[in-house]
């Protein structure tokens, strides 16, 4: 019946912040439609940024800044992006750690955006065959 994740809403209290935040330092691109309706670029999903003082109807019952505990699939190996990150004075919360994701072992870090949501970046752990 379903076929896949379009867009995900992240509630937030100052977009321009959100903004900067995960374009400079999670690369992502953003794509304005108006002043509260702001759009980062993630493959073929849209994590769409929304002011917790919208009036952007419908909305979830209780949207909350900080709520969100999102897991991201990185292109680079996790070390680089730890380099990354420790350039831009971004503190790693946890890891590198495994764990298991949608399509098996992976290894992740974990760090919080402005708003508190929690953000894990993973890699999938490739297993040695012999």
């Amino acid at each position: 019946m379903l076929s896949g994740l379009d867009h995900l809403v992240i509630t937030v209290t100052d977009i321009s912040r959100a903004v900067d935040f995960y374009s400079r330092v999670l690369g992502l691109e953003v794509r304005y439609r108006d002043r509260e309706h702001v759009d980062l670029i993630l493959g073929d999903i849209a994590l769409c940024l929304h002011w917790t003082a919208t009036d952007i109807e419908p909305r979830a019952a209780t949207p909350t800044p900080g709520s969100l505990d999102l897991c991201l699939r990185s292109l680079l190996p996790l070390d680089e992006v730890q380099r990354h990150l420790e350039a831009l004075d971004i503190e790693v919360e946890l890891g590198p750690v495994p764990r298991q994701g949608a399509n098996g072992p992976i290894e992740s870090i974990y760090l919080r955006d402005p708003d508190g949501n929690l953000l894990e970046i993973s890699r999938p752990i490739k297993e040695v065959l012999e």
